[in-house]
């Protein structure tokens, strides 16, 4: 037993949609119960789904009164709208951290730290000890990436901020932005998946087709899976390209699990394309934990993420380790876990004619769906396990008390 008393972790974000950066943060409080007390802070009216899964883990919960604006921008009263927001926001997150001992505790936050920089200044003087976590690189025009990089060089600088990568890709990425020996401290955390889940899942003895039915879904057609957030980083509108490309083909299905119904606007696009083997399935509908959800992967034959903008995705590594043959794009950190015609098929960001003719493929070839499931569950298996990842992370918190102990 450890002659020190637990500290705390408190992990927080201030928007109400939630993903992958939620389920990376979420490996990471299960292993850290075990020494330490762990708070998560998120802003009240956050979806019931993720709630119910942080009282899974047995956290405890403090609601925020406030959320970031994250609706679309399109002129400059609306950014300055945003913006003030923004201050608001983290004005009200400071008021709430004053009930902690910061000095004694950590404090990992979703936030884009050149952003934020100012709201990372004070915690620094605070006396916080403060980890973000870098899913991808900073990209914009080459006026913002210049303010950016200003801004990053600034805060790398500040005493008891810490980052960590969620892949080899984005830490590579950052070297430019802060000093060597605040580069060389930066661990690299994976975004992972949960062996001990999976196996629950492979292992629980209902079939494909029993989950289908479940589900209500034909167990006859040939069925591509997305798993995300129904946004346009994700190529959402590439997948309903594809989709369209392959609508002839009546023996293939296309589904998108998301947190949230789109939009109307959205909607309408989507009815647009006159889609009859496309719909929309929400993951709070699916399933009540994420054993639930991860099951739901497996009406799958092919799961296909054809995103502009990513990390390392947890939802196409999780799909990968349920063994279902995978379709990303050659962008950021995919190509880490997405080898071409190995463990998964890599085509181009934009490409819905490069989708549709690796779905055509791999619904045309039994022996390379075999293959690539094969090669893509033992790949991640292997190199992307959470408990791995998630001690690494808790080795950095316990680093900031090395002297004190």
């Amino acid at each position: 037993m450890s002659p020190y008393p637990k500290r705390t972790i408190i992990f927080l974000w201030t928007y109400l949609e939630w993903g992958g950066a939620q389920v990376y943060m979420m490996a990471i409080m299960k292993e850290a119960l075990a020494e330490w007390d762990v708070v998560v802070a998120l802003p009240r009216g956050s979806s019931p789904e993720v709630v119910g899964y942080l009282e899974q883990i047995g956290v405890q919960i403090d609601l925020l009164d406030v959320a970031l604006d994250h609706d679309a921008a399109p002129n400059i009263g609306r950014k300055l709208e945003r913006q003030s927001n923004r201050i608001k926001t983290e004005l009200a997150v400071l008021k709430y951290l004053r009930k902690y001992d910061l000095k004694n505790s950590i404090l990992h936050i979703e936030i884009s730290p050149w952003q934020s920089w100012q709201f990372l200044a004070v915690l620094s003087r605070r006396g916080a000890n403060f980890f973000v976590t870098m899913h991808n690189a900073i990209s914009g025009s080459a006026v913002r990436e210049t303010i950016w990089k200003m801004r990053m060089h600034f805060v790398s600088r500040l005493r008891g901020f810490h980052i960590f990568a969620s892949n080899q890709d984005t830490k590579n990425k950052i070297k430019p932005l802060v000093s060597p020996k605040f580069w060389d401290d930066i661990a690299v955390t994976y975004t992972c998946v949960d062996p001990r889940q999976i196996d629950a899942v492979l292992k629980n003895g209902r079939s494909r087709g029993e989950i289908r039915e479940k589900h209500n879904i034909d167990a006859d057609k040939f069925l591509v899976l997305c798993v995300g957030q129904f946004i346009d980083r994700k190529g959402r509108w590439i997948f309903l390209e594809a989709a369209k490309n392959l609508s002839e083909d009546n023996d293939i299905a296309f589904v998108w699990l998301t947190p949230k119904q789109p939009s109307d606007e959205d909607q309408e696009r989507i009815n647009g394309y006159g889609l009859k083997n496309f719909e929309i399935r929400l993951s709070s509908e699916t399933g009540k934990t994420r054993e639930e959800i991860l099951e739901f992967f497996r009406v799958a034959d092919v799961f296909a993420l054809p995103s502009f903008v990513e990390g390392l995705p947890i939802a196409l590594l999780e799909a990968m380790a349920l063994g279902i043959p995978s379709i990303s794009t050659n962008v950021y950190a995919i190509p880490e876990a997405v080898k071409d015609h190995e463990t998964g098929i890599l085509i181009e960001a934009g490409d819905a004619d490069a989708l549709a003719a690796a779905i055509r493929e791999l619904k045309q070839d039994e022996a390379l769906r075999k293959k690539i499931a094969e090669n893509g569950r033992e790949l991640v298996i292997k190199h992307f396990d959470e408990r791995v990842a998630s001690q690494i992370a808790i080795a950095k918190y316990k680093e900031c008390f090395a002297d004190a102990e």
